[in-house]
């Protein structure tokens, strides 16, 4: 009998990992790094259109299979990663069918750079959920830039399309796309004590372990379907997610790395009860990119916001700072972006700006003692009566 119940035990574990993988799992995706050889071989500067297919994807328009050091004209095509990537030219798309788990929430991942027009743009969708991402800003000067995008599946089976929605007159300009990945979001517990959802950054889209920029989070204004978890971006510009793996993090594994100034805000409702104080702590400092000094922030609560300037001190890359509110309505935002337009010091152009990180928002301790102050003399009355 123990025997069988042992079979029993490993046959249900096989059937769990088996339902677990078939649902997708964390990563590139197949052929995302588009490394994988059409039938016919890497084609030299080849225009594939038509019925030439990439490996795992469908095409449609004037899609080219570009390689490292191609050049076009007296210009050199960016390739993000590897050796190979693909150019969409104008109104050309490419799409792939994903396994999904209906509900659920995922982000995908993926690098882009844009070659002769200035306007380029991508619209990344998986149906019904769209957003069309603005290519016109470079964030460094490597040329590209990993972004990341999120939705909610409507069913089990998706299919994700990148299209260039640009027309322009020269066919041979359009954005250049890489390193596709996708991960299934889980929104945290929120902590005890703490009504900051996420507040560690812990949470958030695919980051590939060889790609030292971190991936940028474009404008988002939709908290259900934020590629981190609890947050939206609510600005026109993008701010950087960074790993411990290339960047200074305050706490854990995750942070954010704050970008262009005003227009690159982060923000969060959160629960919070009417004229009650609040804390609103969290870690400030930088990422160790040679971020040009000074990094400063601005920080709200409500009503209440202040300008902080991260102090550089030998010992640590981050300080923790605080700023006390007391709470107007049933929900409070918070907020935070960069008062400087800060770049590297080695390049000149590259953006940066100062971190946040492990961000609580607590019940002020000097509420609490005036609670249990007011708690300790009632009591104390009420003894008082019951003894007279």
């Amino acid at each position: 009998m123990s025997g069988s119940s042992s079979r029993c035990k490993w046959v249900a574990l096989s059937m769990l990992i088996f339902v677990c993988v078939s649902a997708g799992e964390d990563g590139l995706l197949a052929n995302g790094d588009f490394e994988t050889a059409p039938a016919s071989g890497f084609l030299n500067e080849g225009l594939i259109d038509g019925p030439i297919s990439i490996p795992d994807w469908k095409l449609k328009g004037t899609v080219e299979l570009v390689e490292s050091g191609q050049k076009q004209g007296g210009m050199i095509l960016i390739i993000p990663q590897g050796m190979h990537a693909v150019r969409l030219g104008n109104d050309a798309e490419i799409r792939q069918d994903i396994k999904l788990e209906k509900g659920s929430l995922y982000s995908i991942t993926f690098s882009a750079a844009r070659t002769c027009a200035q306007l380029e743009s991508l619209n990344i969708s998986v149906p019904a959920a769209s957003q069309t991402i603005d290519l016109q800003t470079l964030y460094n000067v490597q040329g590209w830039d990993s972004y990341a995008w999120a939705f909610q599946a409507e069913s089990d089976n998706g299919e994700v399309m990148f299209r260039n929605t640009g027309m322009e007159d020269d066919p041979t300009c359009g954005p250049i796309i890489d390193n596709i990945a996708m991960k299934k979001l889980f929104t945290p517990d929120k902590p005890k004590d703490n009504a900051v959802l996420n507040g560690d950054f812990e949470e958030g889209p695919w980051l590939f372990r060889n790609a030292s920029l971190g991936v940028l989070l474009p404008t988002n204004l939709d908290e259900e379907t934020s590629p981190l978890p609890g947050w939206i971006v609510e600005s026109n510009r993008a701010v950087r997610y960074i790993d411990s793996y290339h960047y200074s993090v305050p706490q854990g594994k995750r942070a954010i790395e704050l970008l262009s100034g005003k227009e690159g805000i982060i923000s969060q409702m959160v629960e919070t009860e009417t004229q009650k104080q609040y804390n609103l702590i969290f870690n400030l400092g930088h990422a160790d990119d040679k971020c040009q000094q000074p990094l400063a922030i601005m920080a709200f609560a409500g009503d209440q916001a202040q300008n902080i300037h991260y102090m550089p001190n030998s010992n640590s890359t981050f300080e923790t700072t605080n700023l006390t509110f007391v709470a107007k309505a049933e929900r409070t935002r918070i907020a935070f972006y960069s008062i400087y337009y800060n770049t590297r010091s080695d390049d000149h152009s590259s953006l940066c700006g100062p971190v946040v990180d492990d961000v609580r928002v607590l019940v002020s301790s000097a509420y609490r003692r005036n609670m249990r102050g007011g708690l300790g003399l009632g009591f104390l009355l009420l003894v008082l009566v019951l003894v007279v």
